[in-house]
């Protein structure tokens, strides 16, 4: 097929800010354990929505099979007006499904509603913010995270909320990921304390429970069984039980990679299920997050496994310990929040660079797969979206530097010499580039622009020690890497010097000010999501979750308050020379708007060709679907007057 001649970045795109605006965000499913129900949340603009969809064992297994005969309940909206959201930290353990009901969390509260018909109702109070609900095995209870005038958590209510709730566990500075033992009679979590952030070193609890006249659980004994010590630097994450309760899994770094345990809780021996040079686990940025779950009859394990940021479903045997790929859903490249039903249905959000991101449904039995929802309508081909190529190159340091590199699509137009390349930084910065789909990504290649997913040193994927090559490094490493990984595609031909780009958000956004700053005249322009610009502000005005953040990634203060200064764009701001388009949430409580307006206010005094833009009702990261559309319509725009006409 003939290409048509057209310079890069200007090529038609079937991806516009409208259609990404429209898009829904698939973040989190559980399966009900009274029936064979899915329940998922999407986010719909601003709000979050929860959606039910029975499978019953008649059900269609295939996309195939949907509209025939064959008796299938259709996708339903469990929620109307309350949107669901959990804020504690960075949100996330939104909901759960047990016992025909849906638990979730709106404005702060805990709501319970039926599956199958009815209103939700309040079962907490009013006041503070709560998360990770776990219901208990007999229906009688739900342990929740909460967080409350600064001060965190475990508490339980009665599932009608009938009782006031009671503080369960308390003392420690961060809780995350309680787990019920199928007996009731047992509760293991997470905890962690500042300094220390969940992926340096975590404490996992395996508690007695006891009932008095209060009618509420109370902890009876309480005991650490893996992590405990900081200065080991262990970090546990994700606690779960066997279905018959004998063992407790769990995944732990003490290795250097994320492997899955079990902890035998009748002889009390702990053996490495999946070991090695691989990570199963991720840094617990936010509530609910998890990697595995148990099939119903305890003898497999299915878990994702993360390799050079190709992240996909893998199932091992808890006899054997052989551990092997689920076949069936290999043409998915990034999978998250394994879910398992009481029939063995192994429901997952999975995604590839080809594929926009979906729920899709497992059935071992006849090896089948279901799509049961789509964030997006797929209406554009597979053959125009580009595939991520895995990429090392390295550092000045000598270290291997990682990334996913994506050329422009080339099935449609082409044009002459190297294309024009937006190098992208994740934030975090522990965060990773991932395989999966990537409809920024997709935005531009699609327009004819390269783009460069740094996985700099300090991200996840690659083992604790390539992440924690960025403590107190954190405006270096990052840097250098982006800088070296775009010329590391210049020297190959893959990208015009001239016309490079950097681009990234919250951590990615004050990397891309250091770039701008330390390497003037490299970059045609950056791009700065609600980036950092002052690293003493951000010490002392950002939420409770990285308050002591930076205690590891620049060093503790007082004693590096000179390495601050160094580091933080607002006092280098005079040395950036490049255009720069800085956007922010009004909202935002990680990254409070003033760091924005700082470095505007710089740019403005010194010159330096900028537009800012501020959006209402926003916070950390966009959710409305006007401004999603109204920011990429803003890049396109400042792209093509700073890059591509300049």
């Amino acid at each position: 097929m003939s290409t048509q001649p057209l310079p890069y970045g200007l090529w038609p795109s079937p991806i516009t800010p409208g259609s990404l605006a429209e898009g829904r965000r698939l973040s989190d499913l559980w399966w009900d354990d009274a029936s064979e129900t899915l329940v998922w949340l999407e986010g719909r603009s601003g709000k979050g929505v929860l959606v039910s969809l029975r499978l019953g064992d008649d059900a269609p297994s295939s996309p195939a099979a949907i509209g025939t005969t064959r008796s299938c309940d259709a996708p339903r909206d469990l929620t109307d007006e309350l949107s669901v959201r959990a804020r504690v930290g960075y949100g996330g353990g939104d909901m759960t499904v047990a016992g025909g009901h849906a638990y979730f969390v709106s404005e702060g509260r805990l709501y319970r509603q039926p599956l199958s018909h009815g209103p939700a109702r309040p079962i907490t109070p009013p006041g503070g913010e709560v998360a990770s609900p776990a219901v208990s095995p007999d229906g009688r209870w739900v342990v929740y995270v909460y967080s409350t005038e600064g001060a965190d958590g475990l508490a339980v209510v009665d599932v009608e909320g009938r009782l006031w709730p009671q503080k369960l566990a308390w003392g420690d500075d961060f809780y995350m990921q309680p787990a019920w033992h199928p007996d009731g009679r047992r509760l293991a979590w997470v905890s962690w304390n500042h300094p220390a952030m969940p992926w340096d070193a975590t404490r996992l609890h395996l508690a007695s429970l006891a009932v008095d006249g209060s009618g509420l659980p109370h902890v009876a004994e309480d005991r650490v069984v893996a992590g405990g010590d900081p200065a080991e630097s262990v970090a546990v994450f994700q606690p779960s039980f066997s279905p018959d309760g004998r063992y407790l899994a769990y995944i732990s770094d003490a290795t250097g990679w994320d492997n899955l345990y079990l902890l035998d809780l009748e002889t009390g021996a702990e053996r490495a299920l999946v070991a090695g040079d691989v990570d199963l686990g991720k840094p617990a940025w936010a509530q609910g997050m998890r990697a595995y779950g148990w099939a119903p009859d305890g003898a497999t394990i299915y878990h994702e496994r993360n390799e050079r940021g190709v992240v996909r479903l893998w199932a091992v045997d808890l006899a054997s310990g052989e551990a092997r790929p689920v076949d069936a859903l290999s043409e998915y490249t990034d999978v998250s929040q394994v879910a398992v039903s009481r029939a063995g249905r192994v429901a997952l959000i999975a995604s590839a660079s080809h594929i926009p991101t979906r729920i899709a449904c497992y059935e071992p039995e006849g090896e089948r797969v279901r799509v049961c929802a789509r964030s997006e309508t797929e209406t554009v081909s597979p053959e125009v979206l580009s595939a991520p190529d895995p990429i090392s190159w390295e550092s000045e340091d000598g270290d291997q530097v990682h990334g996913l590199y994506y050329a422009p699509d080339a099935t449609r137009f082409h044009a002459e010499g190297a294309p024009p390349l937006i190098v992208m930084v994740h934030g975090g910065p522990t965060g990773q580039a991932r395989a999966g789909y990537a409809s920024r990504d997709a935005f531009f290649t699609t327009r004819g622009y390269a783009v460069l997913e740094v996985n700099y040193r300090g991200s996840s994927g690659y083992g604790r020690r390539y992440r924690n090559l960025l403590r107190e490094r954190w405006g270096v490493c990052d840097v250098e890497d982006a800088v070296g990984g775009a010329r590391h595609l210049v020297r190959l031909g893959l990208a015009d010097p001239e016309r490079l780009v950097i681009m990234g958000g919250s951590a990615g956004g004050y990397t891309v000010l250091e770039a701008l700053i330390q390497h003037p005249g490299l970059f045609r322009a950056g791009i700065c999501l609600y980036g950092v610009t002052n690293l003493f502000t951000l010490a002392s005005d950002t939420h409770k979750f990285e308050q002591r953040y930076l205690d590891s990634m620049v060093g503790p203060l007082p004693a590096t308050c000179e390495r601050y200064r160094e580091r933080s764009p607002i006092f280098s701001a005079d040395r950036i020379r490049d255009a720069v388009a800085v956007f922010q949430g009004e909202e935002d409580r990680v990254v409070p708007v003033a760091q924005a307006e700082e470095i505007v206010a710089a740019l403005r005094r010194n010159g330096v060709p900028h537009e800012y833009h501020l959006y209402p009702g926003e916070g950390h990261g966009w959710r409305k679907s006007e401004t999603i559309k109204a920011f990429y319509e803003a890049v396109l725009a400042f792209l093509k007057q700073y890059v591509l006409f300049r």
